[in-house]
Formats: C-alpha cells, sequence, structure tokens
C-alpha cells in the first residue's frame, strides 16, 4: 500500500496460481501503478512460450492496463525495458491532468458511445475534473448518474486511459 509502483514477479516454469490472481487483485484494490515481471522467461520452448501468453490474458485479463515484461534475472535480459516502464507507470501515476482536457475527453467519450437508457431518461455527463492521483481519480459530474451501468464506466476507464496514455497504473472513475 506505501509503494508508488509495484512489480509483480511471476514464474514462467510455473502456473499462475490463484494467489497470484488474490496479489494482483490486492494491488489493483490499494490503486497502486503496476508492472508485471515473468521470470525464467529464457529456459521455455516456444509452445509453453505461447500457452502462457495466452493463460496471462486469460487469469489476469483485469491487469489490461499493465505493461508485462518477459526477463531473466539470472541472465540479466528484460530488465532495463522494465525499469522504463516502471518509470512510466509512475509517471502515469503521479500525471496531472488539466480540467478543460479531462471534460473534452468526457464528451468525446460521450459522442462515441451515449450512456444507456434508465428508464425515460439518460444520465447527463456535463464535466470531469481529477480528483486526485496516485491512481488518477477522475470526477465526472451531470445528472442521473446513479443510473450508469459498470459497463459504461469501465468503458469510460479505458476511453480515458487511453486518451491520456496512462499505462501502468489504474484509473478511478467517481460520478457526482
Amino acid at each position: 500500500e506505501d509503494a508508488n509502483v509495484v512489480v509483480l514477479v511471476l514464474d514462467a516454469r510455473q502456473d499462475i496460481s490463484e494467489q497470484d490472481a488474490h496479489i494482483a487483485g490486492f494491488i489493483v484494490e490499494a490503486g497502486r501503478a503496476l508492472v508485471v515481471a515473468v521470470n525464467k522467461w529464457e529456459r521455455l520452448p516456444e509452445h509453453d512460450r505461447d500457452m502462457l501468453k495466452r493463460a496471462l490474458a486469460r487469469k489476469l485479463n483485469f491487469l489490461s492496463f499493465a505493461k508485462i515484461h518477459f526477463i531473466s534475472a539470472l541472465q540479466g535480459t528484460g530488465i532495463g525495458p522494465l525499469m522504463k516502464s516502471v518509470d512510466a507507470a509512475y509517471a502515469a501515476a503521479m500525471s496531472r491532468l488539466p480540467t478543460p482536457r479531462v471534460t473534452r475527453a468526457l464528451m468525446a467519450a460521450v459522442a462515441q458511445q451515449q450512456p444507456p437508457r434508465a428508464g425515460m431518461n439518460r444520465p447527463k455527463l456535463r464535466y470531469a475534473h481529477q480528483g486526485g492521483v496516485n491512481p488518477p481519480r477522475i470526477v465526472i459530474h451531470g445528472n442521473a448518474l446513479d443510473h450508469i451501468p459498470d459497463s459504461y464506466k469501465r468503458y469510460l476507464e479505458r476511453f480515458m486511459r487511453d486518451a491520456f496514455k496512462l499505462e501502468g497504473t489504474p484509473l478511478k472513475v467517481e460520478f457526482k
């Protein structure tokens, strides 16, 4: 919880366990920036590498914001790019987003996909601003926001993460 960026190290020779997923979930719940390192990569045959990549995508799909690096701690390969991703994740977690740009990104997201109707009304998203850092928090103001489904909230999180290039950090969206 005190870390700015967490490096989750997984062993390539072992399956991704429930404990690995649980620790990753704890990192996301704490709102920490994250980089995933898969160690002992050099020892895997090509077929096993493909299977491991599919398993990572399936079992840790909730870490879509995190960069994954395949490293060898013994040989020292992949450590440089890993550390660059740690720096980038820290920069993304601490980034300051100007209110006009956040509001413009919100309007672009709504223009691309409006929130679903809730009965006779459609929720109106008026403006947005940054509400905090580490993790970045975006506060959206509007009407009937309590009717916005979680799927639309996830859409807004992905849209804002892409719009501001916030790779390596979770993004929190709040409605007021």
